[in-house]
């Protein structure tokens, strides 16, 4: 009896590693297909756009012909985008996070709103731009603005931010928050001096994530009425604007290859402005993590 036992464990085992070699080699698989389209993006972008980089292609507005189009007005509308959604998503997401771990009681209500918080991350960005459309646009009366743009952004991203947030303040120990009620320290003062600054690195990081997915959307800037061609860069929120993903967008669609090279040389100009901004999260993030 034995000896059959051990020969349909041998069995089993054998299966197992035969799986386990399997779905070793499909995500090696999977991540070499991303690895060499990531690769094939890095070569292809700068080859094709760094000859048109110079400081007439940052200081030009867009232009029919493309040996005298620039992203002027793109970039300064992107920069104006950035400025109003990235602290609205940062205190927003923050103070609702709070909210929902520390003041929210476990009830049906919490659970349904967690459940459509988590639900609402992985809705099309195109939704969230005809809710932009709807009220910000239309009921609010923004109009095609930077603050209607902007406010459509921060929705967008919200989500992510709640639930990085969230996971982040969970993070904390609990023993950080019964000594600091040990010390006679009440809630709000064990939120504001104890939970938020441990938790800081993880909300940085929840702020990387959710400002690198804004900072490359089109679609619902397209829905809230981005100009797809513009000459004078925003003066003030209710200013009409464009930005770099929609300038690449319209410049890719164009017949003339030299448009092409010009929307390869605005991907490299976002792409370094990504970065820019991540680099920034990072730093801030390890610099709290270090004083922690």
């Amino acid at each position: 009896m034995a000896p059959a036992i051990d020969a349909a464990s041998r069995r089993r085992l054998a299966a197992r590693k035969r799986k386990n070699a399997f779905f070793h080699a499909l995500f090696l698989l999977s991540a070499a297909a991303g690895a060499a389209a990531l690769a094939a993006l890095l070569f292809q972008v700068p080859s094709q756009g760094l000859s048109w980089l110079d400081g007439d292609f940052l200081t030009q507005s867009a232009s029919r012909r493309p040996e005298r189009s620039g992203i002027r007005a793109a970039l300064l509308g992107t920069l104006w985008l950035m400025a109003v959604a990235a602290p609205l998503t940062f205190l927003i997401g923050t103070a609702t996070a709070i909210y929902l771990e520390e003041y929210a009681r476990d009830s049906g209500i919490s659970r349904f709103i967690q459940t459509n918080i988590a639900n609402l991350a992985g809705v099309p960005s195109i939704v969230y731009g005809i809710l932009g459309l709807t009220i910000f646009v239309r009921v609010f009366g923004f109009g095609q603005s930077v603050l209607s743009g902007a406010l459509t952004l921060t929705l967008l991203v919200l989500p992510i931010m709640i639930v990085a947030v969230q996971e982040a303040i969970r993070a904390v120990p609990g023993g950080l928050r019964r000594a600091s009620y040990a010390l006679g320290a009440n809630r709000w003062q064990t939120i504001v001096r104890v939970v938020l600054p441990s938790a800081l690195p993880g909300i940085l990081t929840g702020a990387i994530l959710s400002l690198s997915r804004s900072i490359g959307e089109t679609a619902p800037l397209i829905v809230v009425g981005a100009a797809a061609f513009i000459i004078r860069p925003p003066e003030h929120l209710l200013s009409p604007f464009t930005a770099l993903p929609i300038q690449i967008y319209t410049w890719s669609s164009q017949p003339q290859e030299d448009f092409r090279h010009a929307a390869a040389a605005a991907i490299i100009v976002l792409l370094v402005l990504l970065l820019c901004m991540n680099a920034a999260a990072i730093v801030l993030r390890d610099k709290f993590q270090k004083r922690l």
